[in-house]
């Protein structure tokens, strides 16, 4: 029987049924009539009745998930679990799974800036009383980013708490950070004890290694002057909403594993806990389980029912089609976005040739110039060329690497210059050029110096090697440039759509600036034996342009408390910007760069001010999402649980496309097709909004009506668009969009089409 958050199905691949395993046990939306207390009783007395004493299913149970929804997180044997599967009112078993993290100038960038009377920071009171809860690494509390200087007392709304642990205490809150909790029985139901003596780690909500401090201060930090990376990125640090609260739930660990019972738990706590926006910069890399198996789609599901925005990074497994991750629809998925900055060196020759390149390193270089070889010609006697050429890792020759700069290029098996790196750093090299496609995202060395060029510059400095006896070269220090390059671009690492889940769901939603991000780091851990620690880091990836949006969304939140999850983000994807900061058509960044579509950006890249007064909306709320779930082919006993309401599924294959959502996706396009929807209105009461439509290539695309007229009484509208294949073309995606527009505002969504070879044609 296929069910919904169906969960009846369980997976017996994981071993023999004698082993134990952590499964959770997934019951759906939480009766209103029973206490949380009777909640956590009913979740006993199952698991008692199942493994034959109450004794046994106090040592067995990790969690009893009781506030947000029901359900448990247990020790159990696969035949156990096939048990439980089958008990009443049990919706799903699944398999606790383990989830990676996806790992200054960008508020400025994106004009949210804190002028005294105008913009969305003043208009939202700087987000004040708006509560950000973060699933991550945890927190340094001590951090200038953290400081609640000029914030009001704690909303009375607040039933979280700072739970005390390892070097942290209820004194290490304030009105800042004002929730702070960990989560690590999964964990070790997997993997044993937490060892801190080989692990450095702290069993508390104190974070060890940096990514967590990085995206709360990122959505929420204070301002902080003279913030910078060793020199570099130097300005005023400030999170987006940096009067926002930050509630913390660490469910990541020193070793950068999250697994889904502890982040199941994190997700019910907040619920609870009362937060307005949860940020989570985490996931499973592809290929996806269903949305019934996957954690964060489930508890993100209850929070967006409680009216919380749950804001996920899409993963880091870019440039390639369909890897982005967190695809639910009622999740705001975010890509990532380039900003106007870099940070350049000046590379000079023995020639006294200069060229430029981009580094992160900012420690001392040598006064005199330093021998440069190419790493190929000195590889290791078991290495072949290519391995040798990209400095893989083992591929060069020790004795010839010793006290060298070595020039290495990008290969197909090997595009790291991390790698080359730590493989030039262990044959005790003392530098590394890497030649490669270009690209803003740079790659952090800090023992040794690592100076990224494109193929053009590395080609010619490979021919100087090989034209001189002794080559040399010598490195500039590092300088910050802002305002100067073009931006924003997608960046090469953003993972891309359609989403292989639900193509029909457009994905990610929205892009925003995670390349080379300067926020808050912790100081407990060492970033390398040269440099020791440091207050601020630079890093990137999804992880960074995730709590950027978190932080727009606080600001909206505070503006508009009473919109929902889906007019949130369709405020945000409706204003996005698909234009550069010179006018230009957006890129994305690949090999080679082509100019970016929604499957890499969504609606484009988040643009905060306009953002707070869209003009319309697309709202939804659970009941549509239900329907989504019927079209997947989830049976209604399954969602009726997983939701307390009724749900009879009638599954239609149009259900997914009439979804309400601020795009228009069509993954099979077959002659002629009508969708629709529904915009509120959020703007004047008295407003005529006009449709303007860019149809994407070989399509035909009509709007009825075409003309939408609101008043104090017609608030809602709806329209329906409809899309005419025009030619015989398999298997392609085409873009294009649709705008209303009032004179004040500009509504647009983004529409992809595929289209596909039928019989019925116009003219065939």
């Amino acid at each position: 029987m296929v069910a919904l958050l169906g969960f009846f199905l369980l997976l017996l691949q994981f071993g023999p049924s004698s082993c134990s395993n952590v499964y959770i046990v997934y019951m759906g939306e939480r009766s209103p009539k029973l206490h949380p207390a009777l909640v956590r009783d009913a979740h006993h007395g199952m698991l008692a009745a199942v493994l034959g004493s109450e004794p046994a299913a106090k040592d067995a149970i990790l969690y009893s998930y009781r506030h947000g929804f029901s359900g448990f997180a247990a020790v159990l044997t696969d035949r156990q679990a096939a048990r439980l599967a089958d008990w009443p009112g049990v919706v799903r078993v699944v398999r606790n799974r383990v989830l990676d993290l996806h790992t200054t100038r960008s508020w400025d960038f994106m004009r949210v800036k804190p002028a005294p009377s105008v913009g969305i920071l003043s208009e939202s009171r700087f987000g004040e009383d708006s509560i950000i809860g973060v699933l991550d690494t945890g927190i340094w509390p001590e951090s200038a980013s953290f400081r609640d200087d000029g914030i009001g007392e704690v909303p009375r709304r607040w039933k979280g708490r700072c739970i005390a642990g390892d070097r942290f205490n209820a004194s290490n809150c304030n009105r800042k950070i004002i929730g702070a909790k960990w989560y690590i029985k999964g964990y070790e139901a997997e993997y044993g004890k937490m060892n801190t003596t080989d692990i450095y780690e702290f069993m508390s909500a104190r974070d060890a290694v940096g990514h967590g401090t990085h995206t709360a201060s990122t959505a929420a930090g204070a301002l902080v002057a003279n913030a910078n990376f060793r020199g570099l990125a130097s300005g005023v640090a400030r999170g987006g909403a940096p009067r926002a609260r930050l509630a913390v739930y660490k469910v990541c660990w020193a070793t950068g594993d999250c697994t889904s019972a502890d982040i199941l738990a994190a997700f019910d706590d907040a619920i609870h806990d009362g937060v307005d926006v949860l940020s989570v910069s985490l996931g499973q890399a592809p290929p996806l389980p269903a949305y019934v198996d996957d954690v964060l789609s489930i508890g993100s599901f209850h929070a967006v029912a409680k009216g919380i925005v749950v804001v996920c990074s899409a993963g880091n497994s870019g440039p390639y089609s369909e890897t982005v991750i967190n695809s639910a629809p009622w999740i705001v998925t975010v890509a990532a976005g380039t900003l106007d900055r870099t940070f350049l060196t000046k590379i000079t020759l023995g020639n006294n040739s200069t060229y430029v390149g981009q580094t992160l390193y900012s420690g001392k270089h040598p006064a005199k110039s330093i021998r440069v070889v190419y790493a190929e010609d000195i590889a290791s006697n078991n290495a072949d060329d290519t391995d040798a050429r990209s400095c893989t890792a083992g591929s060069l020759n020790s004795t010839l690497v010793k006290g060298n700069v070595v020039l290495c290029f990008q290969t197909r098996a090997q595009r790291s210059a991390s790698v080359a790196v730590e493989t030039v750093k262990k044959a005790r090299g003392v530098g590394v050029i890497f030649a490669q496609f270009l690209t803003k995202d740079i790659t952090s060395s800090f023992d040794i110096p690592c100076v990224q060029v494109d193929y053009q510059i590395g080609i010619t400095i490979l021919a100087y090697t090989t034209s001189m006896r002794n080559p040399t070269v010598q490195f500039d220090s590092a300088k910050t440039i802002f305002g100067e390059l073009i931006g924003p671009e997608v960046a090469y690492f953003s993972s891309r759509g359609p989403s292989s889940l639900s193509p029909s769901v457009l994905k990610p939603d929205i892009a925003a600036p995670g390349v080379n991000i300067l926020a808050a780091w912790t100081p407990a851990a060492a970033i390398s034996s040269a440099i020791g620690s440091v207050n601020f880091k630079i890093d990137s990836g999804t992880s960074m342009s995730c709590p950027h949006i978190s932080g727009v969304v606080a600001l909206l939140k505070s503006l508009h408390p009473s919109w929902s999850p889906a007019a949130v983000k369709s405020a945000l994807v409706t204003t996005a910007n698909v234009h550069d900061n010179y006018g230009f058509e957006i890129v994305s960044e690949a090999a080679p760069y082509n100019q970016a579509n929604p499957f890499d950006y969504g609606g484009g890249h988040v643009d905060p001010s306009k953002a707070a007064h869209p003009g319309l909306v697309y709202d939804m709320g659970t009941s549509e999402y239900v329907r989504f779930l019927c079209s997947m082919g989830y049976n209604g006993s399954a969602i009726s649980s997983m939701t307390q309401q009724h749900a009879t599924c009638q599954h239609t294959p149009k259900t997914q496309l009439n979804l309400n959502l601020p795009s228009i996706t069509i993954p099979e396009l077959r002659g002629k097709l009508t969708v629709s929807r529904t915009v509120t209105n959020v703007g004047s009461a008295m407003s005529k909004y006009r449709a303007h439509v860019q149809p994407p290539p070989g399509v035909d695309v009509a709007v009825s009506p075409s003309l939408l007229v609101f008043n104090s009484t017609a608030t809602k509208l709806t329209f329906k668009v409809t899309f005419q294949a025009k030619l015989k073309v398999q298997g392609r995606y085409n873009f294009g969009s649709l705008t209303w527009e009032d004179g004040a505002h500009t509504v647009r969504i983004p529409l992809a089409v595929r289209t596909m070879i039928s019989k019925f044609y116009v003219n065939a």
